[in-house]
């Protein structure tokens, strides 16, 4: 029974199913680490990483040619696999998500299922881009407190609204004080700005206003 195992193999790949499987594998392993460069958060971000993406799906397209339908192959790769010891830790979630994307992908690759790799890649990297374009996983309440000091009289209200609307999704007033002379304002609010990269610009035309004499940002949550 062991030899039947042995010889079970229906087809031998050609030097061309090879290269096309392979080259399947790159492509796909290369949109798979441009969407992880783009969309990576954090702050331990590895260049080598995002190769070995590429270098993943194109290696598990080649053992998948390796094993073909040959049993006996596919248990002595596990045993072989089973002496391997990975010892560094992955400490993003994310990054165990693209390692199974690439694997899959190159799996998919490596039995000549063309299509499937090529269209799994293009619409699972769609969904992640959307996620992180929407920031789905953010919570809702990240919002800033907002302490400014000007002066109330006048149409400085009406000036100060607007650029409030220009860089806040929402403002909620949280305090209002008069500091007794010269009509001088000192307000809190908490708001939550349009896009992470915004606060910057927010405080310079903030600071822009001639009538606003002192400006603070505090950030409630970590981004």
């Amino acid at each position: 029974m062991l030899e039947d195992f042995q010889t079970l193999e229906i087809f031998t790949p050609s030097i061309f199913d090879i290269a096309g499987n392979l080259l399947v594998a790159f492509v796909c392993g290369l949109i798979i680490s441009y969407v992880y460069r783009f969309t990576y958060r954090g702050p331990n971000y590895s260049a080598t990483f995002v190769s070995s993406l590429v270098l993943l799906a194109m290696i598990t397209s080649v053992v998948i040619l390796v094993i073909g339908n040959n049993l006996a192959r596919a248990f002595g790769l596990v045993g072989a696999m089973s002496i391997i010891r990975f010892r560094t830790a992955v400490r993003d979630t994310q990054d165990i998500v693209f390692i199974f994307f690439a694997l899959t992908v190159g799996m998919a690759a490596g039995v000549g299922l063309t299509f499937v790799a090529i269209i799994a890649t293009l619409f699972i990297s769609l969904i992640i881009l959307l996620l992180s374009a929407t920031e789905f996983a953010s919570r809702d309440k990240k919002q800033h407190l907002l302490q400014i000091t000007y002066d109330g009289s006048g149409d400085h209200q009406e000036q100060l609204q607007k650029v409030l609307k220009k860089y806040c999704r929402r403002t909620n007033l949280v305090n209002i004080k008069n500091l007794g002379y010269n009509d001088e304002l000192e307000v809190f609010y908490h708001i939550k700005l349009r896009g992470r990269k915004k606060a910057e610009d927010f405080t310079r035309d903030l600071n822009g206003l001639g009538f606003i004499s002192n400006v603070n940002l505090y950030f409630d949550e970590a981004e």
